[in-house]
């Protein structure tokens, strides 16, 4: 269990001043995350690298000299908001663009993904490379679903080399998906994480008993074995390997590649290193040669019990870039020359408390939907135990705790808002950035696109017509759609949001008050939430247990469901 901390709700913000101050030759603390402390050549690519936090030495770890120019830190097992992925990549811009990369987690995906459009309309080319190592998560004719676990080093490594040896974005981003694609991992685990002030794990594995398949955010694995012996859990993982040879490698006598065995948390290094004298010895009778090989903590899951084992096949390009040397606080190989330190009154950190004025019109649709979000407020404060139990049942048990945080971070923003007079659509937008930092994961970063296409639609000027919300809300179906990738019958929030939409739009092109067409939409919206209990998950961390989730109603589509139930009163007013 996680022993020592002070408040649990202040952890991360305690251990990220406690890193910087251990590591700030390397390393220097801006919003939303680090970044590189010392010079980096001008212009060159930029690499940010993110995610929830507890994984250390990913990500903060392994920003430093030759390898990434930013990390970008979410909370606990939860993605960072898009304006925190936006405000590290500003600052550690060089001129030549950046590149995004992190493990493919839905949330992970939402929020980077805005952040990249946001850099786009900035004139910051910017792309994004998501691993895809893990081969327990999705099956070989859908790479594009697997979820990233320890072979994120790789991809970072690799990239980082390149844009140290300035290398061009899209030249950056080729070489990041020729390791991508060459990168292969497998893990098990004895026993689940425990987040700091929980009073037990987030799972348990049965004693004397191993899951096999498991990913870094606590989620079980998709089958149970014995423990087996050292020895036996290499030939376990160097099997499974061995069964996906990437294209393009030919035949595995002759062919190189670098071996990541990594422990989780809890699995001491002696243990590791008894495990990768077989694994070493298996894959040398195979005929493969083993290339600056890595033993030790390198994506981990605070203090879970497992491994996993990495394969990453070398050409002659990704070696040389692997063999680079780096610098950074929790990886370094090889000798670098010292950069200087940087000017930190020059970074560039956007101002994001500015309140551009509005009309009459819009304060006063501010004003009411300020009072909505402290409706949503209180209907998730009901229900958050609810959310949290069905999301349990196939998923982390994160929903609900993480629509609270998310919710009570938009009501007070709202409030400030308020407070100095801002339109509907500044209002939105900082409730849209608040939900989204605060509650991080996929649900904070649906719900920050939700508010911002509503804010955007409605803006600062105009007071709102139904038309007006129908639309916003049709802006928000089809950004969620867009970003998230899900579709209807994917069992998603999409699944009752969708309804809702085209309800609340045929109601109002009926010619029908808000208030009708909302009570009309509501119907909708509950109906097909309920629904969602049949179907199927083909998205998100559920995917992998689909058939427990049968019978029970996706908890995104009821808390929306919720949510659009308890703003009616505010709309009859």
């Amino acid at each position: 269990m996680t022993r020592l901390y002070n408040d649990p709700v202040n952890f991360v913000d305690e251990a990220t001043e406690g890193f910087v101050a251990a590591h700030a030759q390397r390393v220097c603390q801006v919003p939303g995350g680090v970044i590189r402390s010392t010079r980096s050549e001008p212009g060159t690519v930029a690499v940010v690298i993110g995610g929830g936090s507890g994984h250390y030495p990913a990500f903060a770890g392994l920003v430093g000299q030759g390898l990434a120019h930013g990390a970008v830190m979410g909370n606990l097992f939860a993605s960072p908001s898009a304006q925190q992925v936006y405000n590290v990549c500003k600052a550690a811009n060089n001129g030549a663009g950046v590149l995004l990369s992190f493990g493919n987690y839905a949330g992970d995906v939402l929020h980077f993904g805005q952040a990249r459009e946001r850099l786009i309309r900035e004139g910051i080319p910017c792309e994004i490379v998501a691993v895809i190592d893990d081969v327990s998560s999705a099956g070989q004719d859908e790479l594009h679903k697997r979820r990233g676990i320890a072979g994120d080093l790789t991809v970072f490594k690799i990239a980082a080399a390149a844009a140290e040896a300035g290398y061009s974005l899209e030249e950056v981003v080729r070489v990041s998906r020729a390791a991508n694609l060459r990168t292969r991992s497998m893990g098990v685990a004895f026993d689940g994480c425990t987040l700091p002030g929980a009073k037990d794990a987030l799972f348990h594995v049965p004693a004397g008993k191993m899951a096999v398949g498991l990913g870094i955010h606590g989620e079980p694995g998709i089958s149970e074995q014995n423990v087996p012996s050292a020895d036996a859990l290499a030939e376990l993982l160097v099997s499974h390997l061995m069964e996906e040879i990437p294209d393009g490698v030919g035949s595995v006598g002759g062919a190189k590649a670098s071996v990541l065995l990594n422990g989780l948390g809890s699995i001491k290094y002696e243990e590791l290193f008894v495990v990768y004298r077989r694994v070493n010895q298996l894959l040398t009778e195979a005929g493969l040669e083993i290339v600056e090989p890595e033993v030790g903590e390198l994506v981990t899951s605070l203090d879970m019990a497992g491994a996993s084992l990495t394969l990453f096949w070398l050409d002659d390009e990704l070696e040389r870039l692997w063999k680079a040397p780096a610098d950074a606080p929790a990886y370094r190989k090889g000798s670098l020359e010292a950069a200087p330190p940087i000017d930190a009154s020059q970074l560039d950190i956007p101002d994001a408390d500015a309140i551009p004025p509005a009309s009459e019109a819009s304060i006063a649709t501010a004003r009411c939907l300020y009072q909505a979000l402290s409706a949503t407020r209180k209907i998730i404060d009901q229900e958050v135990e609810e959310l949290g139990r069905l999301d349990a049942i196939a998923g982390d048990g994160d929903h609900g705790i993480g629509m609270q945080r998310g919710v009570v971070a938009a009501e007070l923003a709202a409030e400030d808002a308020v407070s100095r007079s801002a339109g509907a659509g500044t209002l939105l937008r900082m409730a849209a950035e608040a939900w989204s930092d605060r509650a991080g994961g996929t649900s904070g970063a649906i719900w920050g696109v939700m508010l911002n296409a509503l804010g955007v639609t409605l803006g600062d000027d105009d007071a709102p017509t139904p038309a007006h919300y129908a639309e916003g809300i049709t802006k928000a179906k089809n950004d969620v759609m867009a970003f998230g990738k899900a579709k209807l019958g994917d069992k998603t929030l999409v699944d009752a949001l969708a309804p809702f939409s085209e309800a609340l739009e045929q109601a109002v092109n009926a010619g029908d008050d808000l208030a009708t067409a909302w009570r009309k939409a509501v119907e909708a919206c509950e109906a097909a939430a309920t629904a969602t209990s049949e179907l199927r998950p083909k998205m998100g961390r559920a995917r992998p247990l689909a058939e427990k989730s049968l019978g029970t109603p996706d908890p995104g589509a009821v808390s929306l469901s919720l949510i659009v139930a308890a703003i009616q009163p505010v709309i009859d007013r």
